[in-house]
């Protein structure tokens, strides 16, 4: 009867979690239940499957705050009577949780930063057109897009170079929200961009100053791939 009302693969991920790390951190999981969370970071990060913040970052029960979205997009500071999942999120980490961080984190082949250059190539394109949701969702790209310019290069290499610089626009976005802006000039809460490899595992995180993505962990990085064997 459960396998028909529950997905199979979660149940058996669930009683592992029992079984596993529940048992392990069973008195932390008591303290979250009754002082609550008091994460400091906001990570706002894709909701592709390949991505889980928890798990790169390893990250145990109430240290982040995590809002995922396609193409791990910061909208701008738009009050209106529209529904606004992402910036509900962002209000509710850094005005009720007051966060110090807000880490806005991109990943290679993203599907979504991928399907915007193929709308713009065919604003026609099924089922990504204008007006659809995923459409209008990711036409927060245009501006980054817009100061790219017309790609000279593969689609897909011009969509990598896309992904970072949303990286850069969705920062700026989160700037205009007026506490966040308030908050950073006062020194209490900080702005990080970081893009992570699917395939390579490599982290790298911007240094807004020169616009420039850097590896972070490199040392870890190089010694986990020294005996890896070349092809």
């Amino acid at each position: 009867m459960s396998e028909q009302i529950f997905p199979k693969r979660l149940a058996e991920g669930y009683q592992s979690f029992l079984q596993g790390r529940f048992g392990r951190e069973r008195a932390r999981y008591q303290e979250l239940a009754e002082q609550g969370q008091n994460p400091d970071t906001l990570l706002i990060g894709c909701c592709d499957s390949r991505v889980p913040p928890e798990v790169i970052f390893d990250a145990g029960p109430g240290e982040l705050f995590v809002v995922r979205n396609v193409a791990n997009l910061a909208p701008p500071y738009k009050p209106n009577d529209d529904y606004h999942g992402t910036s509900a999120a962002i209000e509710f980490a850094v005005m009720g949780l007051k966060v110090k961080h807000i880490v806005v984190m991109g990943h290679a082949q993203c599907g979504g930063v991928r399907a915007y250059t193929e709308m713009e190539a065919d604003p026609y394109m099924r089922p990504l057109a204008p007006g659809d949701f995923i459409g209008r969702w990711i036409r927060l790209l245009a501006p980054a897009a817009e100061g790219l310019g017309a790609p000279s290069e593969p689609l897909s290499d011009w969509s990598e170079r896309l992904n970072h610089e949303s990286i850069k626009a969705s920062l700026a976005n989160l700037r205009s929200f007026p506490y966040i802006a308030t908050l950073e000039a006062r020194g209490w809460l900080s702005l990080h961009g970081a893009y992570f490899g699917v395939a390579t595992g490599e982290l790298l995180v911007l240094n807004e100053a020169t616009g420039q993505f850097h590896q972070i962990a490199a040392e870890a990085y190089r010694d986990l791939f020294a005996d890896a064997p070349r092809f």
